[in-house]
């Protein structure tokens, strides 16, 4: 399966990258050893998009937190509607030769439309918090153009 993660990347020539309590939308908790990632740099912290490709060397779950209860009475239970979260480690495989940032992909909202930048806008800019997502082998083959 492939990934891409949308994160803060401070040295985008790393050999290797670990990323600490990822939020996970849109089947990124399914991460694991050996799959298939890519990089782009977060906009948010003045990235532009895919720095890497790379594979995944360890991946774990984040324990969810604990805390007061919706109803406030039990202490120490779940606290409801957690994003799921995990920590990677990965081995980068290649560099990106070319941009594709937010710029590129915001023309890319037709949500039915089956284009792979669609997938892309809608999973990382639909709503721009930094996170790890699925993607589809469409969109996969679609990134590996850009490396």
């Amino acid at each position: 399966m492939a990934f891409a993660i949308k994160a803060e990347i401070r040295d985008p020539r790393a050999k290797a990258f670990s990323f600490m309590a990822q939020k996970t939308m849109y089947g990124g908790k399914q991460i694991a050893k050996g799959d298939t990632i890519f990089l782009f740099a977060s906009e948010n912290e003045g990235g532009h998009g895919p720095v890497a490709r790379g594979i995944v060397t360890s991946a774990e779950a984040v324990a969810k937190k604990r805390g007061h209860s919706a109803s406030k009475t039990r202490v120490n239970a779940l606290i409801a509607r957690q994003t799921p979260r995990v920590n990677i480690a990965l081995r980068r495989t290649a560099l990106a030769k070319r941009p594709l940032g937010r710029g590129e992909l915001k023309r890319f909202a037709d949500w039915s439309d089956g284009r792979p930048e669609t997938e892309l806008n809608f999973k990382f800019y639909r709503q721009a918090t930094n996170k790890i997502v699925g993607i589809s082998e469409k969109v996969a083959a679609y990134l590996d153009r850009f490396f």
